[in-house]
């Protein structure tokens, strides 16, 4: 892991970090000592690991719980370089949101692309992320992702025995309920009732294949990108929970 710069803000310290060829994020207390619990978080697709709710979601974690939290830009996003997969997916979506034709069947397809390569990415910051004084390698970690975060964040959880609790959603159940079923950690599921990316039905299948015996369902009225900013909060809590023991 090498850092290449570091800002305070409003008690909270961004420092920016590659991992070979991955670059991300992290933040944490600033000032603060000692091993702190951890957040990883998944943008969505089209997004990076600065992009805004990211960002937000990140303050919200690091001031209100004192946990530290990291981002790292998912393949073909961010600062990294687009491969030519990417690039057709991307132009083929635009053609058909200006035709008025769904997009939605094309979304499993790429999300489980760019998942086998963002997987091991993960646990490899993980590995890194935890050989750090203000982590620890034997502190609790979490996940929150949704849309393409969520469908990484499925298979991640499923694949790697630290993640202890885990935030997801607007995500379908193809190809993921499989991963979902080896899933037993407490997990709080968001859906959005009118998703035009998500059908519902596959939605509510996949949050039925968790075999998690805490899940909590959160579902809001609103198109995919119209998640209510107080989910940030539910989260926040949902964290406190199970990576503090708190209320």
């Amino acid at each position: 892991m090498h850092f290449i710069s570091e800002t305070v803000s409003d008690g909270v310290s961004e420092q920016l970090f590659t991992i070979g060829d991955i670059p991300g994020v992290l933040w944490t207390p600033a000032g603060a000592t000692g091993p702190h619990p951890l957040v990883l978080v998944g943008h969505g697709g089209g997004q990076h690991k600065k992009a805004p709710g990211v960002v937000g979601r990140a303050n919200r974690y690091v001031t209100q719980r004192g946990f530290a939290v990291a981002a790292i830009d998912a393949p073909s996003h961010g600062d990294r370089p687009q491969s030519e997969e990417h690039q057709r997916f991307s132009a083929t979506i635009r053609e058909r949101a200006a035709a008025g034709e769904p997009v939605g069947p094309l979304i499993p397809g790429y999300n489980a692309t760019i998942a086998a390569q963002a997987v091991p990415e993960w646990r490899e910051t993980l590995d890194a992320l935890q050989r750090l004084d203000q982590i620890g390698a034997a502190g609790p970690v979490g996940y929150a992702g949704l849309s393409m975060g969520g469908a990484v964040g499925v298979r991640l959880a499923a694949a790697d025995s630290r993640i202890t609790a885990a935030v997801l959603g607007l995500v379908a159940s193809d190809g993921l309920a499989e991963a979902a079923a080896l899933i037993t950690i407490p997990v709080e599921f968001l859906l959005q009732w009118h998703d035009e990316a998500v059908p519902l039905e596959s939605g509510l299948a996949l949050f039925d294949a968790f075999a998690s015996t805490e899940k909590t369902l959160h579902a809001n009225a609103g198109q995919h990108r119209d998640v209510p900013l107080f989910e940030r909060d539910s989260s926040a809590r949902f964290f406190a929970r199970h990576l503090l023991g708190g209320s």
